[in-house]
């Protein structure tokens, strides 16, 4: 597995992360199976939140790995704070704090690799967050810190008070999904794909040294199903299946290194809990997409280059 550094953090991590969101669906000797291939194909990277299955995930994460210290030297976590499902998000010093206490009993470890805040929170007071992740840095809790789902100025906000930099941000991207790169290709134009709606989050990041976290990135719209083998989307399936036979790979791979071949050395969250797709997905590491099959993909969504 092919290695990236997190942002301008001291890690070094896989190019594919293993997204954990789901894997309280599965029993625990499929829990164990799951977590083993991941380790065996070198994506040792985790990511968790507190609210994935109400914080059973971290839970059964830890049992199916067989958490000590050992295991944990071995291996990159990574979890989220800040929502609170169906009544708000919070950013408050308390919340954090407390949130970041409950997942490292969860996960039965002394440290998170990465704290993200999950979502922004309307109400954010940056000073709180700064005091929280100062805590956390000194008493050895987190040793990194992130964001998902926010844009350049929010990012900014942030920066005015928090000393530690923020190594990731976790946003949604797939090759159905991917307003953030045609916003870049149609620059004044007058047509849908020239909206800017994340104030150019990709290169914000990119020239911060702020590593993206694609997540959903089998998924078109909002969690409405994934695209490939989807008859919604027959040009596109036929382009990645014929790319995919000439790697002599799946399509799950092609999806993956589609994302991959971008320049600004993304990471890839995986949500499958089917170990043969996993290995599928890591694959795409040793996958670069020449720039004519990148665009032949991007065009075969619908999109129009200018």
């Amino acid at each position: 597995m092919r290695t990236i550094q997190l942002g301008l953090s001291t890690l070094q991590v896989p190019v594919v992360a293993v997204g954990c969101m789901r894997i309280n669906t599965l029993e625990k000797a499929e829990a164990e199976r799951f977590v083993q291939t991941a380790l065996e194909a070198g994506a040792n990277f985790f990511d968790h939140a507190d609210i994935y299955g109400n914080g059973t995930c971290e839970e059964i994460f830890a049992d199916a790995i067989h958490m000590n210290d050992d295991i944990r030297e071995k291996i990159i976590l990574q979890s989220k704070c800040g929502i609170r499902p169906g009544v708000m998000f919070d950013f408050s010093k308390e919340h954090i704090l407390e949130a970041v206490d409950g997942s490292l009993r969860r996960l039965k470890t002394d440290y998170l690799d990465v704290l993200l805040l999950h979502r922004p929170d309307a109400l954010v007071e940056p000073e709180e967050v700064a005091e929280a992740f100062d805590i956390l840095e000194r008493a050895g809790k987190v040793r990194h810190f992130g964001v998902s789902n926010q844009k350049p100025m929010q990012i900014e906000l942030l920066k005015r008070w928090v000393k530690q930099p923020i190594v990731a941000n976790q946003l949604q991207l797939s090759i159905t999904n991917a307003t953030m790169i045609s916003n870049g290709i149609n620059v004044n134009m007058e047509n849908d794909a020239a909206i800017d709606r994340d104030g150019s989050i990709l290169d914000y990041c990119r020239l911060h040294d702020i590593t993206v976290q694609p997540w959903s990135p089998f998924q078109y719209g909002f969690f409405e199903g994934v695209f490939l083998d989807n008859d919604k989307f027959p040009e596109l399936n036929l382009k990645i299946n014929e790319i995919a036979d000439k790697y002599e790979v799946t399509n799950t791979t092609i999806a993956i290194a589609w994302l991959l071949r971008h320049p600004a050395r993304m990471q890839p969250i995986t949500g499958t809990t089917n170990v043969n797709r996993l290995k599928d997905c890591c694959k795409a590491s040793d996958i670069y997409l020449t720039r004519e099959e990148w665009y032949e993909i991007y065009r075969a969504a619908g999109n129009v280059l200018p």
